[in-house]
């Protein structure tokens, strides 16, 4: 069969391949998203926005959707896993919201990824194909041929890979081999904030908490309008192995009870309020926490990578997808900024975006270990953050209030108070 024509091909359906698709759409481009589910949707559970992705999303017109179903916390707070004792906090409400336009808030992935979906097909310049397994790229002189499993071909001007950690297209780009794999997991879902209120397991209904120890931590926070509580266990599987060591650091969704037990360990000795969390937490599937040092060369020729397929980081500072919803925007004002020359628009876009996602990633790391330190680093980590006031905004200026990132309608909405 003779491949298909696409002007602008993104692989990858989730939420930064489909940003990016109505980013590019915003620019009056014609695009076609290909991913490999048999339908378009998102797998976890809560997705912390903060301002600096809340500005993109207001620049792609969904950030009213996004916010329907949300919950603004009052702040975010830092508890210690074992003593229940407050470590610090940070501020979120109107001081948060004066410094850097944008209230912080928290919504359910499935709730953002729709909102997305929906204004990429109200455009009607996005072409959404699920099912499509890709198994080859070809990169060629002025674009490039993409192979999938049921036998279909697509020849594109431009192919922008947003598929994930496991990056097919990564490999003809960046020579790095597999993910780090940091040794941690993370067992993720939901439970109703009712039940978990009345078995005493969230102490701060109005607020986000991470409950930090040694080499574990647990964090809290409502969605779906307060309704829900999204709760995330991780723990270091090296520092709690299972009696038999089997599967101790993948992922998956089958789980022998040694492995299942694991959990449980890892949280032993926790306070109250921890202990019922975990017992509630969804052990339906657990993730392994990978991600990768910075590298340069994730665009070459008319073939770039975006997202978790560029600079893949761990979960630590929540920003896996607020960084790709501004690689999407980025990408399309490059695109826009160089007409008819995709090979100087990705240049440009990698130019702007890898100095910002390589500290990202970086300080993420950093960030990890800093919660997870036991014993006298924890005694120090408790004395040095609870000297800081909960609205010292200075340390996350960086990142929330990024000049890269400047809220272009220059005032504040209504809809994100």
């Amino acid at each position: 069969m003779k491949p298909r024509r696409a002007e602008f091909l993104v692989m990858g359906g989730g939420i930064g391949g489909l940003a990016a698709a109505l980013a590019l759409a915003r620019e009056g481009l014609r695009v076609l998203v290909l991913e490999r589910a048999a339908e378009f949707g998102e797998v976890g559970a809560g997705l912390q926005v903060g301002p600096n992705a809340s500005r993109m999303l207001d620049r792609l017109g969904v950030l009213p959707a996004v916010t329907r179903d949300a919950f603004f916390p009052r702040r975010l707070l830092l508890r210690d896993a074992v003593t229940g004792a407050p470590i610090t906090a940070l501020e979120t409400a109107d001081a948060f919201r004066e410094r850097f336009g944008y209230r912080y808030l928290v919504t359910h992935r499935a709730d953002l990824h729709r909102a997305v979906v929906e204004a990429c097909r109200d455009t009607g310049l996005v072409e959404l194909l699920p099912a499509k397994r890709v198994l080859e790229v070809e990169p060629r002189a002025g674009g490039a041929l993409v192979r999938c499993a049921d036998g279909t071909r697509y020849d594109t001007d431009a192919l922008v890979a947003a598929d994930g950690v496991h990056s097919l297209a990564r490999g003809l780009l960046v020579a790095d081999g597999p993910p780090v794999d940091s040794g941690y997991v993370a067992y993720r879902g939901t439970v109703g904030v009712a039940e978990l209120v009345a078995r005493g397991g969230l102490p701060e209904p109005d607020g986000m908490v991470i409950w930090v120890g040694a080499g574990r931590h647990l964090v809290q926070y409502p969605v779906r309008r307060g309704e829900l509580c999204n709760q995330v266990a991780t723990f270091d599987t090296r520092a709690f192995p299972t009696a038999s060591g089997e599967n101790s650091g993948k992922s998956g969704t089958s789980h022998t009870s040694d492995i299942d037990a694991q959990l449980d360990r890892a949280f032993q000795g926790t306070c109250a309020e921890v202990t019922r969390g975990v017992e509630m937490v969804d052990r339906s599937r657990r993730w392994a926490m990978v991600d990768r040092l910075p590298a340069a060369g994730w665009s070459q020729g008319h073939l770039t990578l975006l997202g978790d397929a560029a600079h893949p980081m761990l979960q630590y500072l929540a920003q896996g997808a607020c960084q790709a919803i501004e690689d999407a925007v980025v990408l399309a004002d490059s695109v826009s900024a160089h007409p008819g020359d995709v090979e100087a628009a990705f240049k440009t876009y990698e130019a702007i975006r890898f100095p910002r996602t390589a500290r990202v990633q970086t300080t993420a790391r950093t960030w990890g270990e800093i919660l997870h330190v036991g014993g006298i680093g924890a005694t120090e980590r408790a004395a040095l953050l609870g000297q800081r006031a909960a609205d010292d905004f200075e340390p996350v200026d960086w990142l929330y209030g990024d000049p890269l990132c400047p809220n272009p309608a220059g005032d504040i909405r209504e809809d994100v108070r």
